[in-house]
Order: structure tokens, then sequence, then C-alpha cells
């Protein structure tokens, strides 16, 4: 039998898996199993949880711990819902490691999809050539990032976007935010709804060009600020996530 949630469990690590068999005993080999092996140093008894990272989680003791990877015995099963309200990150590509380390970020603090959207002003330009690479480099920081955070559900990435690709994806969300240093509303000021998609556009190193910002507010966004300080275009999402988690999941 499957339950709904999943209880705390302080100190449990989490291991991903590509499918969650309905078995008794489930192996984490391959990449996973060695790093619980060798640098996690796992043992017979210990607490772990193994997830599909779709939500569904079984949770169990360690059975053996050896070169085929780690045999787990099964205790519980459990579903984990959907966050609510979901949140979007609009991520312009930032250059070098900054994009996976705003994935990175973004994961664990709760976002559930990421969509790289190719600014006008971003220094990093995927080719064509080089899409499938970078994307797949942004879903593996992710997947990372919801081990390191216990998350069972990973972040969806999508493909990357453009300006009027993402206009037309915010009439889907409730509220869209993109952030401004030169916004007068802070986003403090916002009514934030409890439920439903909310989306974060955070722009490139070079900043918003002014036929963005139009084109975002003409398609509902609001223009706001996080501060007096200017962050990062890797850190902003992250920031601006935590706020709106407190106000909403946390509140």
């Amino acid at each position: 039998m499957t339950e709904v949630g999943v209880p705390e469990l302080d100190g449990a690590p989490l291991f991903l898996l590509d499918a969650l068999p309905e078995t008794d005993q489930l192996l984490v080999d391959g990449a996973e199993g060695r790093h619980a092996v060798e640098v996690l140093r796992l043992a017979p008894g210990e607490r772990v949880r193994v997830g599909d990272g779709r939500g569904t989680v079984a949770e169990g003791d360690v059975v053996s711990a050896g070169a085929e990877g780690l045999r787990v015995a099964v205790t519980a099963r459990f579903d984990v819902p959907a966050t609510d309200p979901g949140f979007v990150l609009v991520q312009a590509l930032p250059k070098g490691d900054r994009g996976p380390l705003a994935v990175e970020l973004a994961t664990e603090l709760g976002v559930d999809r990421i969509v790289p959207w190719t600014a006008s002003r971003c220094v990093t330009r995927w080719r064509e050539d080089r899409v499938e690479k970078g994307v797949a480099k942004w879903r593996a920081a992710a997947r990372a990032a919801s081990k390191q955070s216990r998350r069972p559900r990973v972040p969806e990435v999508t493909g990357p976007m453009t300006t009027r690709e993402v206009c037309g994806m915010l009439a889907d969300v409730d509220l869209a935010v993109v952030l401004h240093e030169q916004a007068r509303r802070p986003l403090s000021g916002l009514d934030i709804p409890r439920t439903g998609t909310i989306a974060v556009i955070v722009g490139p190193e070079g900043g918003l060009t002014d036929g963005e910002v139009v084109a975002f507010r003409a398609a509902g966004a609001e223009a706001v600020r996080l501060g007096p300080e200017v962050l990062r275009t890797s850190t902003a999402g992250a920031a601006t996530l935590a706020a709106l988690s407190m106000r909403t999941r946390w509140a």
C-alpha cells in the first residue's frame, strides 16, 4: 500500500532511480550505488530512502552494501504530492558555470520547473549543436541538487525558450514577476496567491532590454525589485524563491 506524504526522517539520505519497481527489495546500483557504498559508506541496518524523482518514495533499511551497490529492504512507500503553489523560474542563460549554479540553488529552494531563456543580452548562446548538451547539464544539476536537499520531486528543466515563447507561457500562470532593478514596486508589496503557479523571470548579466520589460508586462507580469542591492543573475532567482516560499508554503 502506498501512502500520501512522507514523514520526517532526520538524516536519511535519498537516492534516485529511473524507475521504482514494486518489489520488497531495491538495488541502488551504478553511480548512485558507488556513491552510497564508497563515499557515504552506508552499512547494513541504516535507514535510507529511494525515489523515482517524480514523487514516489520507498523507505527502508540497508540489507547489504558492496560491489553490486546498495540493497534496500522496503518497509514503506509514499507518494509525495506536488507543492502548491508551484514555482517556475525563467532563467536567462548565464555565462560559464553560473547556469548550473542557478539551477542548484533554485532546486534547493523549491522550484518546480526551470525554463532556460535566451534573452537579448545573454553573453552565453546555446548554438543548435549545443542545446542538448546545455539542457542535459542543467537537468543533471537539478537531479544532483534534489538528492542533496532530499527532494522527492526533481524539477522539470524545459528546452530553451525565446521571449515570445515565455510570454505565451505566462498565460497559464497565476502570478508572474520579472525582476528589474529600476522597478518601483517591491516584491513585498504584491499580493501573492497561495495556490496555483507563480513564475519568476530573471534577466541576464547585461540586464533586460526595454522591449523585454514591455513584452512581459503586456503578458501580465509585474516588474518588481527585491531590495536596493542588485544580485547576480545566478542568485536572484533563488533569493526570490526563498521570499515567495516564506509567504506561501511556510506561512
